[in-house]
């Protein structure tokens, strides 16, 4: 099985969100998948298989399969415009969140995804302690979305990953505005097997509905401070966030199994 590693939201190798994709004839069983996922210990690791016009597309982290992720679709996209179908600038995919489409305009991907409702919830002692620090909101929708005040705030965290293994939600976003950028985040997803997701599309669902009423502006531009980096042209159409970001191709490899 060919499987490629491409470093999503960025246009250099070793910063960025690795991800694994697979593009393949038929579907492997789920506890195959599963074990490539563990194996690769990525963030996620991605699987696509064409069906019609579209392509089915499923994502596993180390800890199991996930609904939506951003940058393994983006990496995704990023594969078969270049190996597989590179006259094709528009791809759909079909997902557990339903059909996504990615559209290419010269080396910049265009994903248009769901936004998530948030709504309020207390500032409990519990986020606090696994925080370190006290934001000034919390939200939650599919996912726990925290404020804080300035982006120095958002870097000096660091979390208690069994305290936010325990909390509702499937991943935790902290969330601030940035120095250059509009909004600068965190995520960390330990109920994923992923500690620290180094970019993450899924969180940004989240977060950019949010930015874009307290800035009143559509269009903004992301900056995801993780110890790798990442950065994320965004726009806000209710019902759908669209997020834009380059990639690069970091290995291909035949996996033996």
């Amino acid at each position: 099985m060919k499987q490629y590693i491409v470093d999503a939201f960025t246009d250099k190798v070793f910063s960025g969100n690795p991800a694994a994709v697979c593009v393949m004839n038929e579907w492997p069983n789920d506890r195959t998948m599963q074990n490539i996922a563990i194996e690769n210990n990525l963030s996620e690791t991605a699987f696509a298989v064409k069906d019609g016009e579209a392509y089915r597309l499923r994502w596993f982290t180390p800890g199991g399969e996930v609904e939506l992720c951003g940058h393994a679709t983006l990496a995704t996209a990023y594969v078969i415009s270049r190996f597989y179908e590179p006259e094709q600038n528009i791809l759909q995919f079909d997902t557990l969140s339903g059909r996504l489409t990615v559209e290419k305009y010269a080396d910049l991907f265009t994903m248009d995804f769901p936004s998530f409702t948030l709504n309020p919830i207390p500032i409990t002692e519990q986020i606090v302690c696994a925080l370190g620090a006290k934001p000034k909101e919390a939200y939650i929708g599919a996912d726990i979305v925290c404020v804080f005040e300035n982006e120095e705030q958002v870097r000096s965290v660091q979390p208690n990953q069994e305290l936010i293994r325990q909390m509702d939600g499937v991943c935790f976003h902290i969330t601030a505005p940035g120095r250059e950028v509009d909004c600068v985040t965190r995520s960390f997803a330990p109920k994923c097997g992923v500690a620290e997701d180094p970019v993450c599309g899924r969180g940004h669902c989240h977060v950019i509905p949010y930015w874009a009423d307290k800035l009143g502006k559509q269009k903004l531009t992301a900056y995801q401070a993780s110890a790798r980096g990442g950065t994320l042209y965004c726009q806000y159409e209710g019902e759908r966030t669209m997020l834009s970001g380059k990639a690069v191709l970091f290995s291909e490899a035949e996996i033996n199994i």
